[in-house]
């Protein structure tokens, strides 16, 4: 495989933009489908989404991953979710990523979910294209959507298209470095027709053209000259310059279509192998084993040791399906790899190439390739390298988990069969934890959202047979200090043969403002008061006891303790006397701290009719909500942002839709926690009371 003509792309945006869509559209332009799929109305539905609670419900649940061919170009394609529950699926496919389409609705422009999936294109510096979509629909402004990339997504956003008509009169595109206008004809919009630009748009064109220009001269100090002498600029100057600017992340090109009617995805697929990096213009670094300060380049070379990345597991019939990117070298069926976590040599006993659902056996895959491997016993983010302790690639970032239900089977015979799945959902996805609760013995998992535990939940109903049964979703409190105090703490325990010691002294409190760190833990001990091997245990009896806090029984944040002071004794002081010793100290003095609980506040997007306005926002004021803004399209559609705590927004779906008859949608991410008013957190702590009795008789 020619390396430069590879490319690695996923396809990201806000809920119903429209990306199952256009993948399907790609998927028949390049000849992989031969019939198109739907994501919504009768038929198989679409390619990608290959579950049947996927085709159902008309929402992709998984990523799914396909490789397709574009003049002369192989492109790995990955469609992943909208919806932020299932936030880790789009997590893990941009961590492997080389490029990536952005797409926006025309109607809605930048929305909530478009802003989380930029955050996550930034977080692994992902070069990528803007895709306005929807064009077709009444009330499309593909302008104000550019204007939005600007000024909420903070871009340089290019527009490289003008468009023919918009809304219903949508036609096509005039290409602004090319200067023609592109039409679709056929059945399925596959035949392209070059026309001149008519004439009522010429002018408009031509602005386009310039300001395209202008927007790219920033980026070249030749194409800045050439404009102010007004001489005329190549097509091959202007390739050459947007390519380094959207490879250098500076610039992001904007294309328009609409999947729907088959409109403008071919153009998309030409900027795609254009200007987007293949595997050999990206810098990979990896962590050196030994000096993880160190950092270790990886090449995009055939011939190196292996570096390979695991980034997502799949249980299937035939055994564990284990998606890999692979850096460095080539992977080859049978031979024998080390996992850099483990250091175990595992067999690489099948390697296969993915389209949805359906796979493909291959010999061998090389570097910059995105394959499934069969007969490891891979976590999440694991490396592969051909020798053990070599290097590390850093791993995902996983967000926690916001929501708890209670699950049982409701024959007691099924409950082998519901922990089987349990485990399996448990490693497939590492924003889904699944736990058994101390006070009532319940068997509780936790995710992202109500809709994530809602597709758990069917998903165990479906695959495994088991009819269980869920409990009230409930929140994941945490509790926080409030003011500093100081401590001087002992522990002391003589009996017979020898005793355990340990003396600490210093402050516990919030940590300093502005932190986002959970537990920051400091020391200041002079003249070896208390020995330096006794330091890490004290740090660790601290953090032994966070996960349960002494208000409520929620998990501990924001916590700092400085240790100043104490004292040892010669034989009975030891790791575990000074381990015991924090966890008295913090038992015994956190309560002081006035600790307060804390609760995840939801960032909610309501689009609704105009005259519904009054009763959405009434409704949110009354769930302890705070609107942050209104606005109103064009389309007398009225858009809302407010931020609700989660526990005010079990069950929203239904009261928005009876509240708007229908009409109304939302979408909702985790802003951050929040504290919870006095009156309530007497309520919550006095739940928990009650449950621990429930529990205790």
């Amino acid at each position: 495989m020619n390396l430069a003509k590879l490319r690695n792309i996923g396809i990201s945006a806000h809920i119903d933009s429209g990306k199952t869509t256009l993948s399907e559209r790609i998927l028949y332009y390049t000849g992989r489908i031969y019939k198109i799929g739907e994501v919504h109305g009768s038929g198989d539905g679409a390619t990608m989404d290959h579950m049947e609670l996927e085709k159902e419900r008309g929402i992709t649940i998984t990523s799914a991953a396909t490789t397709v061919a574009w003049k002369d170009h192989t492109i790995n394609l990955i469609d992943t979710p909208g919806h932020v529950d299932f936030t880790v699926e789009v997590e893990r496919s941009l961590r492997v990523l080389d490029g990536a389409v952005l797409v926006l609705c025309a109607v809605g422009g930048v929305q909530s979910q478009s802003l989380t999936v930029d955050r996550q294109m930034k977080r692994y510096h992902i070069p990528r294209l803007a895709f306005i979509n929807k064009m077709d629909r009444t009330g499309a402004n593909p302008f104000k959507a550019v204007r939005e990339i600007r000024e909420k997504l903070a871009h340089d956003a290019i527009l490289m298209q003008w468009p023919i008509g918009e809304g219903e009169k949508f036609e096509g595109v005039i290409d602004l470095i090319k200067m023609h206008a592109v039409y679709f004809d056929g059945e399925k919009g596959e035949k392209l027709r070059f026309e001149p630009i008519p004439a009522h748009l010429q002018e408009a064109a031509q602005k386009g053209r310039s300001e395209m220009l202008e927007g790219l001269a920033m980026y070249s100090d030749e194409l800045m000259e050439l404009l102010l002498s007004e001489e005329p600029v190549s097509e091959e100057m202007i390739h050459d310059v947007l390519k380094s600017a959207v490879q250098g992340l500076d610039v992001t090109p904007v294309y328009l279509g609409t999947a729907y009617k088959n409109k403008g995805v071919q153009l998309l697929l030409d900027a795609v192998v254009q200007y987007l990096p293949s595997p050999l213009d990206r810098h990979i670094n990896a962590k050196d084993w030994k000096e993880p300060d160190k950092k270790v380049e990886l090449e995009a070379d055939p011939e190196r040791p292996l570096v390979a990345m695991t980034f997502k597991l799949v249980d299937d019939p035939f055994g564990q399906l284990t998606f890999t990117r692979i850096y460095q070298g080539t992977a080859k069926k049978g031979e024998t790899y080390f996992n850099q976590r483990t250091g175990r040599k595992e067999r690489f006993s099948r390697i296969v190439r993915m389209h949805a659902d359906k796979r493909e056996e291959i010999d061998e895959a090389g570097a910059g390739d995105i394959v499934a491997i069969m007969g490891i016993d891979a976590a999440t983010g694991d490396t592969y390298a051909t020798a053990p302790q070599t290097c590390t690639l850093e791993s995902l970032y996983i967000p926690e988990p916001v929501i708890k239900v209670a699950v049982s089977p409701t024959r007691r015979a099924d409950s082998d069969k519901m922990t089987k799945a349990l485990q399996r959902f448990r490693k497939e996805d590492p924003t889904f934890r699944v736990f058994t609760d101390e006070e009532t013995n319940e068997v509780i998992m936790a995710g992202m959202g109500e809709l994530h535990l809602d597709i758990y939940a069917e998903r165990i109903r479906r695959e495994y047979g088991v009819d269980i049964e869920v409990g009230a979703p409930k929140v994941s409190y945490r509790e926080a200090p409030t003011k500093e105090v100081a401590f001087d703490y002992k522990h002391k325990k003589q009996s017979g043969g020898s005793g355990q010691f340990a003396h600490i002294v210093g402050t516990i409190g919030p940590v300093p403002e502005g932190s986002e760190e959970n537990f920051i833990f400091e020391e200041s001990v002079v003249g070896g008061r208390v020995p330096k091997q006794y330091i890490p245990s004290v740090e660790k009896g601290f953090r032994d006891v966070l996960g349960k806090g002494p208000v409520a029984g929620y998990p501990v944040v924001g916590v700092r303790c400085h240790l100043t002071d104490g004292s040892y004794h010669e034989v009975d002081s030891s790791d575990m006397a000074f381990q015991i010793c924090g966890q008295g100290c913090f038992r015994e003095n956190f309560p002081k701290t006035k600790p307060i609980l804390l609760e995840p506040v939801m960032k909610v997007e309501i689009e609704c009719p105009s005259n519904f306005q009054g009763a959405v926002v009434g409704d949110v004021n009354s769930r302890r909500g705070m609107i942050l803004s209104t606005d109103m399209r064009d389309d007398g559609v009225t858009l809302i942002q407010a931020e609700v705590p989660l526990a005010e927004t079990f069950g929203y779906a239904t009261d928005l839709r009876s509240m708007t008859q229908g009409q109304g949608t939302f979408s909702m991410e985790v802003s951050g926690y929040r504290r919870v008013p006095a009156h309530i957190q007497e309520e919550i702590i006095a739940d928990r009371k009650k449950a621990e009795l429930v529990g205790a008789k």
